[in-house]
Order: structure tokens, then C-alpha cells, then sequence
């Protein structure tokens, strides 16, 4: 039985203030109350040529200065953006394979073998012991997006780390976990994949709507590996191996 989760922090440390916390950046308050000093300006000087318009004008203009002052947005509290620090959403499942530990370490650290079984990934193309190169397929293949990665931490079979490099299109880092199961022939397998949407409102937006597609994406890549595995073959042979797509 696979589990997966989805945890997002819309900052690093646990939420203990209101709900009116500071949640816009500086050059992002600037602006709101750049624009909302025009807007109100050019109300109150139309007031009587064009009371409507000037009343909408005064209304738009006094929330953005409000925005600007405070700092706060209520539209980004809403979308899930508490705070200015990045957001940050954890995706973890954990799983057992019917293998040992050994033989499913192995086949993990051949990182090109991960596209066998995640769909989403076009292509990891391992560059020497440390570098690696991904191609990520966007939802429906309207695009593909990729980056390097580095191995970061790496015990042998108990845990592989990666990370993105820095500039990458998608800041994102990964951990996995072996441990044996009780009885010693299979092996609990725990992964984290961590990925950080661009700043601000649009990138908290942009985790909203994408939360379900990866998490739906890690729970049919968890169903695939597990019957990758169950195929008999031994870690050795995974280089010539014919391979088998499931779909």
C-alpha cells in the first residue's frame, strides 16, 4: 500500500501571527502605492466632471494604498501566500517493494533509469558520478522544461539526494530512502520531492493548481516502479534489459 502527501509552507517556520501578516515585498508595496496615489489623485480631481468613474477610481486607488502600506494582500492570503519568504511544497509517498534493499538502491542510482518508470520525465541524462541532466514533459506535452541536478548526499544502499542547480527553471531537490522490511525481503522505499513555484502571488497561484497534477504524477510513477520491480531481474542486467513501458 502506497501513501502519498503534499505539504506546502508558505514560509519556514510554523504560522503564529494573524491573518494580516506581511505577505508583499517592498518593490511590490512601492508600486501599489505609486498607482494608488494616481488613481485617487485623478479621482478627487473629476469628482464633479464624472462622480461614478471618480468614486471607482478613489475605491481602487485607497485599496492599493492600503495594499502598500500594510504590506498585505488579502487576494495572496487566499491563494495560500502568507508571508514574503518562497514557497515551498513537499510531495512524499512511501512504498514497499518486493525486492531487496541492495537491488532497488542500485537501480535508483542509475538516476537514467528513472524515466522508465516516471512519465513525466522525458530523459535523465547522467553526466559523471555527481551531474546530471533532466527533461521534464509538461502536462498534456504542451512543453518540455529541464535542468541540472547534482547528487548532493549518497550512502550506499540507504538514501540518494539530488538538487537543482542554482538558475535552474525549476528550483527542485529530492531524497529517497531504503530500509528493510521486517522480514528482510522486501524494502521500504520513502521519497521526498521537494520544488519551489516562482515568487510572489503568481508562483503561490501557480502551486495551487499544480499540487493535484503532481501529486496524481508521483502516485501513478509510485505504481510503475513497483511493477518495474516486480520484474525478475537482477540490478546487473538493467543495462541490457529489453524495457518493458507500463503504461
Amino acid at each position: 500500500m502506497a501513501t502519498t502527501t503534499i505539504v506546502k509552507y508558505s514560509d519556514n517556520y510554523p504560522v503564529l501571527y494573524g491573518d494580516d501578516r506581511i505577505n508583499l515585498k517592498w518593490p511590490e508595496r512601492y508600486t501599489s502605492i505609486i498607482g494608488g496615489v494616481k488613481l485617487s489623485f485623478s479621482g478627487f480631481k473629476n469628482i464633479f466632471s464624472n462622480p461614478l468613474t471618480s468614486v471607482i477610481k478613489i475605491g481602487a486607488g485607497g485599496y492599493l494604498l492600503n495594499r502598500g502600506i500594510t504590506g498585505h494582500c488579502e487576494l495572496y492570503k487566499q491563494i495560500g501566500k502568507m508571508s514574503t519568504n518562497p514557497i515551498n511544497v513537499n510531495i512524499r509517498s512511501s512504498f514497499t517493494v518486493n525486492k531487496p534493499r541492495h537491488r532497488v538502491y542500485s537501480f535508483w542510482r542509475k538516476l537514467d533509469n528513472l524515466p522508465l518508470f516516471m512519465k513525466h520525465l522525458e530523459s535523465v541524462e547522467v553526466i559523471d558520478d555527481k551531474y546530471s541532466h533532466w527533461v521534464l514533459k509538461l502536462p498534456t506535452n504542451v512543453a518540455t522544461v529541464s535542468w541540472h541536478a547534482e547528487i548532493v548526499k549518497d550512502e550506499p544502499d540507504e538514501m540518494i539526494g539530488w538538487s537543482s542547480l542554482p538558475d535552474s527553471a525549476i528550483n527542485n531537490a529530492g531524497k529517497v530512502r531504503f530500509q528493510d522490511t521486517l522480514d528482510g525481503k522486501g524494502t521500504i522505499v520513502d521519497v521526498v520531492i521537494s520544488y519551489q513555484p516562482p515568487a510572489g502571488g503568481v508562483g503561490a497561484g501557480i502551486a495551487k493548481v499544480l499540487n493535484p497534477v503532481f501529486k496524481n504524477m508521483v502516485d501513478k510513477d509510485v505504481q510503475n516502479f513497483k511493477q518495474y520491480m516486480d520484474i525478475d531481474n537482477d540490478a546487473e542486467e538493467y543495462d541490457e534489459q529489453r524495457i518493458i513501458i507500463i503504461e
